[in-house]
């Protein structure tokens, strides 16, 4: 936590506002932003890359969360006991070493329950057993792909139909969406916060979760995670951030939002590890061990240990249904953004008339091409190759897409020049914080980050499964696949500038074109105010403004709703 809080002050928040102040100014999604530098265009397109790979596995997360909602609506939840076709002669489950006592446990333990227990502690639970031998049918090698198991692509092509409804109108009706979305999790964590602190041994959870353990303090595996988490969590480095900032209005404070969004952000996940660390407390004093033994990490947690401690409270397939219920929710408003950055991007480029008005034909493309590269992933060892894309195609190369995105803005194009477009936007310059950690403290913390991860690097394992060499070796090529855009875009933006030197060339490829400012005539003032656009006798193309991005209300002093100009 302590790291997590280093990482959101002097990364997340400053980076954050970059973004968003980014793409309001510009009203561009993350690849037409870059006419501030041509050059670094590649760092629009690394973007891309990587919400590509997220939004192929994350949507298979949902899917998941999707079958276990619906494997809830039981009077007894499938992962409460052992005696399923599936479960195997290790099982042994919570209820069932409840049971031998009829549920109470004395202070002096007798020999069966004595015995039941120190099975208990080596045992394979119910709901491990229900994830790995039912709902995955996990297979032995990740290139064992096996067969690909038809409930799960089943859920997987709900979730992307659900993603297209709504986002079938754009932002339009995924804003919409979103104030269902992102306001009932809240909901849902307060029942089960209420809940979860009223169980006995629910004090003890929670303390392990805010007792700091400082011997891991230097481990740069515990920095990386952070960063990583912030990344994450916040979306930077995305593209999703520039992508639905360039639908603000053009003088819209972006600095409140985004110290306001970051903090509420972090705050929300601080929440939910009191809703997590309370039921595992709960379960861990229920089976008498520490709560190191019951607490688990990525996909263990959600899909194991948490279900497995929601068999233990009364009406547990209620609570069962609103925790993979708040799950798709929150699931569904990240695929949200993920999905519009790619299609903003698209039709942000190729920018005719045609495909502004056949977005929709976009969105389903995006969303078809999303289900069948999903596929694999839900196949025997789908969760082999999730762990392997969530842990090198969106980690490192989140973070050198930032530093990256960082030192462009700061120095290439000059950090007063971005600090006076600030200024033009909101009315006043980035508070002197900001100043400092873009050019100094953001880049310098990710770039050590970056050192120390590649020094204390550990191969990715699975429970006890090793992944092979080749596996890794996919794993790092998905994470360069994004970063290498970056130096590819350059050199052939190189190319194909104008420049009788290598130098001259590299001074034309960085500078501004000309047609980089805020998108409305209105508010080309100050030194974009003598820029003219460019016309097809410049050889340069006219590129309409998205009609979402144009045709943006806003409410006059006497109330009254007026269009703004959408003609550059």
């Amino acid at each position: 936590m302590f790291p997590y809080f280093i990482m959101l002050i002097f990364c997340g928040i400053p980076l954050f506002f970059m973004e968003l102040s980014f793409g309001q100014f510009a009203s561009q999604g993350c690849l037409g932003v870059w006419r501030i530098s041509p050059m670094f265009k590649g760092v629009g397109y690394g973007m891309m890359v990587v919400s590509t790979y997220i939004g192929i596995y994350y949507n298979v997360v949902i899917c998941i969360a999707f079958y276990y909602f619906f494997s809830s609506m039981t009077p007894v939840l499938p992962w409460a006991y052992c005696s399923n076709p599936w479960n195997s002669p290790d099982c042994a489950g919570v209820l069932d070493a409840s049971n031998i006592t009829n549920g109470s446990r004395p202070p002096a333990l007798p020999g069966n329950l004595s015995h039941a227990l120190n099975h208990t502690l080596q045992r394979t639970s119910p709901s491990e057993e229900y994830w790995r031998l039912y709902v995955l049918k996990l297979s032995d090698d990740i290139g064992n792909f096996g067969e690909v198991r038809l409930p799960l692509l089943g859920c997987l092509g709900v979730s992307w139909v659900v993603v297209f409804l709504c986002l079938i109108r754009g932002v339009k009706s995924s804003g919409k969406v979103v104030y269902f979305t992102a306001t009932f999790p809240y909901v849902v964590l307060t029942i089960l916060f209420i809940r979860g602190v009223t169980l006995e041994g629910a004090f003890t959870g929670i303390m392990y979760y805010l007792t700091p353990q400082w011997d891991k303090i230097l481990e740069a595996k515990v920095w990386g995670d952070a960063a990583s988490q912030i990344f994450y969590s916040l979306g930077c480095a995305w593209g999703g951030l520039i992508t639905m900032a360039s639908y603000n209005k053009f003088h819209n404070n972006c600095y409140r939002d985004s110290v306001i969004i970051s903090i509420t952000n972090c705050a929300t996940s601080v929440y939910a590890g009191f809703v997590i660390f309370s039921i595992l407390g709960f379960m861990a004093s229920h089976l008498g061990v520490d709560v190191s033994r019951v607490a688990d990490h990525g996909p263990g947690l959600a899909f194991v240990a948490y279900p497995e401690a929601l068999t233990l409270l009364p009406i547990s397939p209620l609570w069962s249904l609103l925790f993979f219920f708040m799950l798709i929710l929150l699931g569904l408003g990240t695929q949200f953004c993920l999905l519009e950055t790619l299609v903003t991007a698209i039709v942000d480029e190729v920018g005719n008339e045609w495909i502004l008005q056949k977005k929709t034909y976009v969105t389903l493309g995006v969303a078809v091409a999303g289900f069948l590269l999903g596929i694999p992933l839900t196949s025997q060892a789908g969760i082999y190759w999730l762990l392997l894309m969530d842990n090198y195609a969106a980690s490192f190369s989140l973070v050198v897409i930032s530093c990256i995105m960082c030192v462009s803005i700061m120095y290439i194009y000059g950090h007063h020049n971005y600090f006076q477009d600030i200024q033009m936007m909101l009315g006043f310059p980035p508070p002197l914080f900001f100043q400092i950690c873009w050019r100094f403290v953001s880049p310098a913390i990710i770039f050590f980050i970056l050192i120390f991860t590649v020094i204390q690097y550990q191969p990715i394992t699975y429970n006890h499964y090793q992944y092979p060499g080749w596996a890794v070796a996919i794993g790092f090529l998905m994470a360069l696949s994004s970063v290498i855009c970056i130096p590819l875009y350059a050199l052939y933006q190189l190319c194909r500038t104008d420049g009788d030197t290598l130098l001259q060339r590299l001074k034309n490829a960085t500078k501004p074109s000309r047609d980089w400012g805020p998108a409305l005539l209105e508010h080309r003032t100050g030194r974009y105010a003598l820029t003219i656009p460019p016309s097809p006798e410049d050889g340069l193309e006219v590129q309409p403004l998205h009609p979402d991005k144009a045709q943006i209300p806003t409410v006059g002093s006497n109330g009254s709703s007026r269009l703004q100009d959408s003609r550059i």
